[in-house]
C-alpha cells in the first residue's frame, strides 16, 4: 500500500504546490490524479518518488517511510516504484533493449552498467515485456526512429522491468492523439490487472480518467477537493475540481466508497 500523509511542497520563491495532501492507494486499483493546470499533480507524483524533495509530511510505501530515506536507501527503494514520464525520459541514442534494461539499473553494479552487462534473465524478460506491449521485434531500433506512442510503451516496459510494487505516471498521454492515447491507457489497465500492482496516474484528460480508472482524486491549488469513483464525478464534481466549488472530499455513500476500491479492470 502507498500512504501519502500530510505532504506539503512549497519551492523557494514561496509558492506553494501541495498544501498537505493525504491519500492511499492498494491493491491493483488504478487512480486517476485529474485537476486544472498549476494544482500540483506532477508535483505530487514526484515527491511520492523524491525526484522533487517534499517540504513535510510522510510517504510510505508498504513499512517503509521513502520521506525519511538517505541517498543510498531511496536508490534501493526506488527500485519499488516504477516511473513513466511525460516526455518519455528515454535515451534518444540508445537502443530499445538498452532502455527496457536501464529499468534494471538498480539491480545492476555500476561496472556491469557501464558495459552494458545484464543477467540473461533479464535480457529474456525484456523480451517478453516488449511483445507484451506491442514492441516485438524493435528490440535494436534506437529510441529516436520510434513514434510518440512506441516511445511510451518503451517507457512502460522500462517501468514493469523493475518488478514495480505500484506504477506512477505522469501525464502519459499528454503528447498522443486520442487513439494511441486509449491503446496506452488500456495497457496500463492489462498491467495493472495481470501483475497485480496498482497505478497511479496524473491525466489531463478528464475523459480517460472517467473510462479506466477506479478511483479520481481530484486536487485545486495543492489540495485534494474531490475523491470518489467515476461514476461520482458529474458536474458538480468538475465544478469543485475545475472552478472552485465546495469540496466533495469525503461525500461518497459507503457503498460508492467500496466500489471505488474494486480491483477489476474496467472495460
Amino acid at each position: 500500500m502507498l500512504t501519502v500523509s500530510d505532504l506539503h511542497k512549497t519551492y523557494e520563491t514561496g509558492d506553494e504546490a501541495l498544501g498537505g495532501v493525504s491519500m492511499e492507494v492498494s491493491g491493483n486499483e488504478i487512480v486517476a490524479i485529474v485537476g486544472p493546470s498549476g494544482a500540483g499533480k506532477s508535483t505530487l507524483i514526484r515527491c511520492i518518488n523524491r525526484l522533487t524533495e517534499p517540504t513535510a509530511g510522510e510517504v510510505w510505501l508498504d513499512d517503509t517511510e521513502i520521506t525519511g530515506l538517505d541517498t543510498a536507501e531511496l536508490r534501493k527503494a526506488r527500485r519499488d516504484m516504477g516511473m513513466i514520464f511525460q516526455e518519455f525520459n528515454l535515451v534518444e541514442r540508445l537502443t530499445v533493449m538498452e532502455n527496457v534494461l536501464s529499468g534494471r539499473l538498480g539491480y545492476t553494479s555500476n561496472w556491469k552498467a557501464l558495459r552494458r552487462k545484464f543477467a540473461g534473465e533479464d535480457v529474456q524478460r525484456a523480451y517478453e515485456i516488449l511483445d507484451r506491449v506491442g514492441l516485438g521485434g524493435y528490440d535494436n531500433s534506437r529510441a529516436d526512429e520510434l513514434s510518440g506512442g512506441q516511445r511510451q510503451r518503451v517507457g512502460i516496459a522500462r517501468a514493469v522491468i523493475q518488478r514495480p510494487k505500484i506504477l506512477l505516471v505522469d501525464e502519459p498521454t499528454s503528447s498522443l492523439d486520442p487513439e494511441t492515447s486509449r491503446s496506452v491507457m488500456e495497457l496500463l489497465t492489462d498491467i495493472a490487472t495481470d501483475d497485480d500492482i496498482p497505478v497511479l496516474i496524473n491525466i489531463h484528460e478528464i475523459d480517460l480518467a472517467i473510462d479506466y480508472a477506479n478511483r479520481i482524486v481530484g486536487l485545486s491549488d495543492g489540495e485534494v477537493v474531490f475523491e470518489g469513483p467515476p461514476e461520482a464525478l458529474d458536474e458538480e464534481g468538475r465544478d469543485v475540481i475545475y472552478r472552485g466549488g465546495e469540496s466533495r472530499v469525503g461525500r461518497a455513500a459507503p457503498d460508492e466508497t467500496t466500489d471505488s476500491l474494486t480491483t477489476e479492470k474496467r472495460e
